[in-house]
């Protein structure tokens, strides 16, 4: 499931008008879950980047969102007494 938002989490109990909802509904959903935050100007919004004013313009460049960290188990190590050579 891909779940998408304009909103902050910290936003989203003034979304939800219920600070302790929004917290429940936020530990459910992201338990588990994968957050990948974009950052930058819209690829939409570029193709009419003339019809914006200019102080509502971004000047971020868009890039491509950071690697997400591996979860889980580290891979085990090898024994002290096993070397290599």
């Amino acid at each position: 499931m891909i779940l998408t938002s304009n909103r902050g989490f910290a936003e989203w109990g003034d979304v939800f008008g219920d600070h302790v909802v929004a917290t429940a509904l936020l530990d459910r959903l992201l338990h588990h879950a994968v957050v990948v935050q974009i950052e930058g100007s819209s690829y939409r919004m570029r193709q009419h980047a003339d019809l914006l004013p200019e102080h509502s313009r971004s000047s971020s460049p868009i890039n491509p969102p950071p690697t997400p960290k591996r979860r889980g188990r580290p891979p085990s190590k090898a024994p002290a007494d096993q070397e290599y050579g």
